[in-house]
């Protein structure tokens, strides 16, 4: 990546300014109104949340410290916190999802289109903001996309119906796909070949820190305040990210004649990996989706039947594991080679789906305890259930940074990182779209076929990507790349 240092403007003058303004923007920006009328500031709202006020400086000096370029690792924080902006505010959504549902009285219909305008949109806006990217500044579509979240996220607060809700989803999907797409592949870039899995590693893990805190949070916040103090703390989250981007983050000023999609459409390694992710989306979408549905959905049905909170810990221990290990992972896989960790990630990840209906059996007979603190009477699957999870969090994780650095391998040699891994995700799109309609199906036959089925399609993508990659590259090819 060529860069363009600012002479004028040295970069501890760039930090200051930024923290600055963060702590102006958090003492002083209105998010909302309460009942008696009172102002309530950022600083108010993430206080009551449990937040303090944030030490920049010393955040700055922390585990993130191994990248030896100072510049480039405060422009690595930059990115780590749009990430986290980002995520938080996609979880938030779709917690508060069913109270918007409740509150325009939607039928089932435009249920469906407040998810398929997001997903619709997120499709839509993969090839030309990549393109853009590519043939433009990253850092100003990674702008842009992020000060356009914060404007949706601003107007969630005001909707007043569900065609306006239906809009507001829509754009909120073109947002996501800019701010997931260019902050990716500026990490990609700016990160050094050796380290560049543990660098998309630690970004996945803002990723998922935002997961558990927004989904946490939300619906607290939400309870204590209402919809305007949920969507003010998102947009304090957001500026501060898009002031980091543009102050932290150097100019992109590689660029590529053309269509970068074109010379990326035969790439032979590609085309290697897109033979194992079309079939492990499927394979993802389905286990990830029916986990939470098997914990919660009455026992009539095949499910156990736990309350929400219960649920709740089981999906945060898929999250946790996967937030956790995603950096070791990336960093083993820098050094051990990528492809072989794509390969154990998903075939671990269809052993441990193949455990999952048989929670209840391993319960029993190890004689675990059907009560558990904190959540009440359950049965004695639950442990067994929430191990699972997180083990399924730690296969992914194997899995996911090594997978995301191939494609940013790819990309950055010609500057077409962007459209990479607008590859990636558009490969991934079919499977994930199709995998609910085949696990509504496969519901009707017996619960415990979702996740059988699951794990042959994880099975049958890390055969498929085995058998192609050796035969493109050789017997040793998964210890090459």
């Amino acid at each position: 990546m060529i860069v363009n240092r600012d002479a004028a403007i040295t970069r501890d003058t760039r930090l200051l300014l930024v923290r600055n303004s963060i702590h102006r923007l958090c003492d002083h920006v209105p998010l909302g109104f309460l009942g008696s009328g009172k102002s309530v500031s950022a600083s108010r709202i993430l206080t009551s949340a449990g937040v303090q006020r944030f030490d920049f400086e010393t955040a700055f000096r922390s585990q993130w410290a191994d990248f030896d370029v100072n510049d480039d690792r405060f422009q690595f924080y930059a990115l780590y916190l749009a990430r986290f902006a980002a995520g938080f505010g996609f979880v938030t959504l779709v917690t508060l999802l069913p109270d918007f549902i409740d509150l325009f009285e939607a039928s089932g219909v435009v249920v469906g289109l407040y998810t398929t305008a997001f997903t619709g949109a997120q499709t839509l806006a993969v090839i030309p903001l990549a393109w853009a990217g590519d043939r433009g500044d990253k850092r100003l579509v990674l702008v842009g996309s992020l000060g356009l979240a914060a404007l949706v996220y601003a107007s969630f607060a005001v909707v007043g119906s569900s065609a306006q809700f239906v809009l507001a989803r829509g754009l909120q999907g073109v947002a996501a796909t800019g701010t997931g797409l260019m902050s990716l592949a500026l990490v990609g870039e700016l990160a050094p070949p050796e380290r560049r899995a543990n660098a998309i590693g630690k970004a996945n893990s803002f990723r998922l820190a935002a997961g558990i805190l927004g989904s946490l949070g939300a619906g607290g916040l939400y309870q204590w305040y209402g919809f305007d103090a949920v969507f003010g703390v998102l947009v304090a989250l957001l500026l501060p990210a898009l002031v980091g981007v543009w102050w932290l983050v150097d100019a992109d000023t590689s660029s590529i004649a053309g269509n970068p999609f074109s010379g990326l459409a035969f790439n032979r390694r590609l085309l290697t990996l897109t033979s194992f992710r079309a079939q492990y989306a499927v394979a993802v979408t389905l286990v990830r989706t029916w986990v939470p549905i098997f914990a919660g959905v009455a026992a009539a049905r095949g499910g156990l039947a736990y309350a929400p909170l219960a649920v709740s810990f089981v999906i945060t221990a898929e999250k946790l594991t996967n937030m956790v290990c995603q950096p070791i992972t990336g960093k083993f896989s820098d050094r051990a080679g990528r492809s072989l960790f794509v390969f154990v990630g998903g075939g671990c990840y269809g052993l441990v789906a193949l455990v999952v209906p048989f929670t209840p059996d391993i319960g029993a007979a190890l004689g675990l305890p059907g009560t558990v603190p904190l959540v009440g009477q359950l049965s004695p699957a639950f442990l067994p259930l929430v191990a699972c999870n997180a083990l399924l969090g730690v296969a992914d994780s194997v899995r996911e940074p090594a997978s995301m650095a191939l494609f940013a391998d790819e990309g950055t040699d010609d500057g077409s990182v962007a459209s990479s891994f607008g590859i990636r995700e558009l490969v991934w799109r079919p499977g994930s779209v199709a995998a609910p309609m085949l696990g509504g199906v496969l519901m009707g036959v017996g619960m415990e076929w979702v996740f059988f089925v699951g794990a042959a399609a994880a099975f049958s993508g890390v055969l498929t990507f085995l058998g192609v990659l050796s035969r493109n590259y050789g017997v040793d090819a998964l210890r090459q790349w």
